[in-house]
């Protein structure tokens, strides 16, 4: 019976040690600014490099990618949870073959920015990135709000004013609690998690045209997220669900054919 009680004692014991870790840590395992998975892509558009202030001593390092701001709708870039901005280069040369105007920028602490990330700090990174855009002459009916994976989740707050052109979700996930529970079915993740983006319970908010985008193969965020999520979307609603793609990892013509209809829509 006592060794009974020194094992229980010991799981116990090491139990409270990994919640407690994963608390205090908990944004090491979701933000990963250091991490790059797309080397090696050859720039195909031209681009000013700009600097979003959103906050006293951060400014956002950004590319805009602009054509013609009173003749084209403009898409405002968010993106996902790892690496800069080169990790998107192949995403961009894609969307640059369409006659829009592109605004993609980096989180704090991602791309060289100083700060920490969070979601509190993406949202007014997000916010004051628009702010940037009307300043430069671009209202917000002329602006496609576009997230991807992570950024989804900012996309979602946002568009909650409804006031944009439309948005496109990309490998979106319905709350990163709910994605935490995949990934860590041991833990009390409700008790624990401080970066909710619960986009599930903010997408019947939205009554803007909306996109959603999904891979049936995504091995980290699981396909049936995107389906939830485009069940309770409003109309007008759009969805590309992909048969072999996993975390939307090629920009195909079927995808481009869909970002094209649904484009289309809005101008």
């Amino acid at each position: 019976m006592k060794y009974l009680y020194l094992a229980l004692s010991s799981i116990t014991l090491a139990y409270i040690i990994i919640v407690l870790f994963t608390y205090l840590y908990q944004r090491k395992l979701l933000y990963y600014p250091s991490e790059n998975n797309y080397t090696g892509d050859e720039i195909q558009f031209e681009y000013k490099e700009v600097f979003i202030g959103v906050d006293k001593d951060i400014k956002l390092k950004s590319w805009f990618l602009e054509k013609d701001l009173k003749k084209y709708k403009t898409i405002l870039y968010f993106h996902g949870n790892a690496g800069d901005l080169t990790n998107r280069v192949h995403k961009l040369n894609e969307l640059n073959k369409l006659n829009l105007n592109i605004l993609i920028i980096s989180w704090r602490g991602f791309s060289g920015n100083p700060g920490e990330p969070t979601e509190k700090n993406l949202y007014n990174d997000a916010r004051k990135s628009v702010e940037w855009l009307n300043n430069t002459g671009v209202i917000n009916k002329n602006i496609i709000l576009y997230g991807e994976s992570l950024g989804t989740g900012v996309a979602t707050e946002l568009g909650q004013d409804n006031s944009f052109s439309g948005i496109v979700l990309e490998s979106p996930f319905t709350s990163i609690a709910d994605a935490a529970k995949i990934y860590y079915p041991y833990l009390p993740i409700d008790l624990l998690i401080k970066d909710r983006y619960d986009s599930l319970k903010k997408i019947k908010n939205i009554n803007i045209p909306i996109l959603i985008m999904h891979g049936k193969k995504d091995d980290i965020v699981p396909f049936k997220m995107g389906v939830e999520l485009f069940e309770k979307a409003n109309n007008p609603k759009f969805n590309y669900f992909s048969d072999n793609d996993e975390h939307m990892m090629e920009f195909n013509d079927q995808l481009m054919n869909a970002l094209r209809k649904f484009l289309g829509f809005n101008t």
